[in-house]
């Protein structure tokens, strides 16, 4: 099979840094191959054609709540077997590494990997397990980015180890895989904000967005749904925010209003206050009318001294005792 130029460009020039990481990936296999090999097996098996990411995808699809992550998955990982599969594979046509080397062929058959078909750059199973694990990761809060790193990383090295690519083609290939979950990520919120709004006008819209697998197979748990508000409490609420409304504007109003309509009090001071005290207490001193007599004996009905000499004589008036 002939190469490209961009696949002859790509073994000189990366020769030594693929070499490199080769050797130590058959150093490990020959010191712990038996532990190694059916690991790293199983890891590249998981990774064929993307069919466990497709079968997740169809899962989560039969869900209300995790739809839209069913189809990020699903538009992440056919956006990068487009680009891997479909626009570089036979375009770059780089050879496999047990394809182009006697080196690399002893320590294929030192491995005990099985011949695959197809060009070496990029990785098809990389991208798709990228791809995948972008497309949750973006869905799912950071929470997922470690497992995704873990994940990716296991099956880079898996296609490595087995030497049926070169550490140049799984890079390329996780970075393909991180670009399609980010588009699909894009794509699928710009699906989901046109389907929620033309809900109301089109029903279909409204069923794809709330079937649900739980309302019809009847050995599913249900799924719980939302009670609406009864209208009491709805009016109720809608009459609090209406005073809470009013309000404001009546504040806004009264911190609107300028400055200089109100007046300050004037202030008195404080050392005249307490000059003025003692004349004060003075003057109330001597403006107190002295204190009344004690009453003469006859009960409560008598009339004081003093009050009797200073009462004025009528004339023709009665002036003996009763």
């Amino acid at each position: 099979m002939l190469s490209s130029a961009a696949a002859m460009w790509l073994d000189t020039n990366l020769a030594g840094f693929d070499h490199f990481f080769l050797s130590i990936q058959h150093f490990f296999a020959d010191k712990a191959g038996v532990v190694l090999t059916p690991f790293f097996r199983f890891i590249t098996f998981m990774g064929e054609k993307g069919w466990p990411f497709f079968l997740l995808a169809f899962l989560f699809l039969l869900f209300a709540n995790t739809r839209d992550l069913g189809v990020c998955i699903f538009g992440a990982v056919c956006c990068g077997a487009l680009i891997t599969n479909v626009i570089l594979k036979d375009n770059v046509a780089r050879l496999r590494p047990f394809e182009n080397s006697i080196e690399y062929e002893l320590w294929w058959m030192a491995v005990g990997s099985p011949a695959e078909e197809g060009f070496s750059f990029p990785s098809g199973h990389v991208t798709a397990c990228a791809a995948g694990m972008t497309a949750i990761t973006m869905m799912r809060g950071k929470k997922w980015i470690l497992p995704s790193i873990v994940i990716v990383l296991l099956m880079a090295i898996s296609r490595n180890y087995l030497m049926a690519h070169y550490p140049s083609d799984v890079i390329a290939a996780i970075l393909i895989g991180v670009f399609s979950g980010i588009v699909s990520w894009f794509i699928t919120q710009l699906i989901f904000r046109f389907l929620n709004r033309n809900r109301a006008k089109v029903p279909f819209f409204g069923w794809i967005l709330d079937f649900d697998i739980r309302d019809v197979l009847p050995f599913l748990p249900r799924r719980e749904k939302k009670a609406a508000p009864a209208p009491a409490q709805k009016k109720a609420s809608a009459a609090g925010d209406d005073d809470v409304k009013t309000y404001s504007s009546r504040r806004q109003k009264a911190d609107a209003a300028p400055a200089e309509d109100v007046k300050p009090a004037p202030a008195r001071p404080a050392a005249k206050e307490e000059s003025a005290a003692p004349a004060r207490r003075a003057a109330h001193t001597a403006a107190e009318p002295a204190k009344a007599a004690p009453a003469r004996s006859g009960g409560r009905h008598a009339i004081p001294e003093g009050a009797r000499s200073s009462r004025p004589k009528a004339p023709g008036t009665y002036q003996g005792k009763h």
